[in-house]
């Protein structure tokens, strides 16, 4: 048995009709699921907000000549050893390389990280983009004494 729950919505259909025009140039097939993704989009960022885990992408475009920036960046990698699950670099043409850094933490460590190298010399553009509230580790279960 679906556990889905029909509701309805009432809009002003001039902002109807720009939402579908929207959702249909993306692909949606239905606006229940742009609905749908709208949704869990605000409820990440509330997550994020409220400090709780997530998994981000932190996206870098850099020029590899500066090499005090390459170092640094295997540097915050290390460092942040914990927060940087995996990470994929990809030369975009001689004077730019792309990397794409997944990230799972508090959303304020997350920031921190993504400070440390967008201001940094030779970045050329740094984004962090939020994907998805992890869930909470469940509470220990208490201990009983042994005896």
């Amino acid at each position: 048995m679906s556990d889905l729950v029909r509701f309805g919505v009432a809009m002003d259909r001039a902002l109807l009709a720009e939402f579908d025009r929207r959702i249909t140039a993306q692909g949606y097939e239905n606006r229940s699921e742009a609905l749908r993704d709208l949704v869990r989009a605000d409820l990440t960022r509330a997550a994020w907000d409220e400090g709780a885990e997530v998994a981000a992408t932190l996206t870098v475009v850099y020029a590899p000549e500066v090499r005090e920036l390459v170092l640094r960046i295997s540097e915050l990698e290390e460092q942040h050893a914990g927060s940087v699950v995996s990470s994929l670099l990809i030369r975009l043409d001689e004077g730019r390389v792309l990397q794409v850094m997944v990230l799972k933490g508090r959303g304020a460590d997350l920031s921190g990280l993504a400070g440390q190298l967008a201001g940094a010399k030779g970045v050329l553009s740094c984004a962090l983009t939020p994907a998805a509230a992890l869930a909470e580790a469940p509470p220990a279960a208490p201990r009983r004494p042994r005896g």
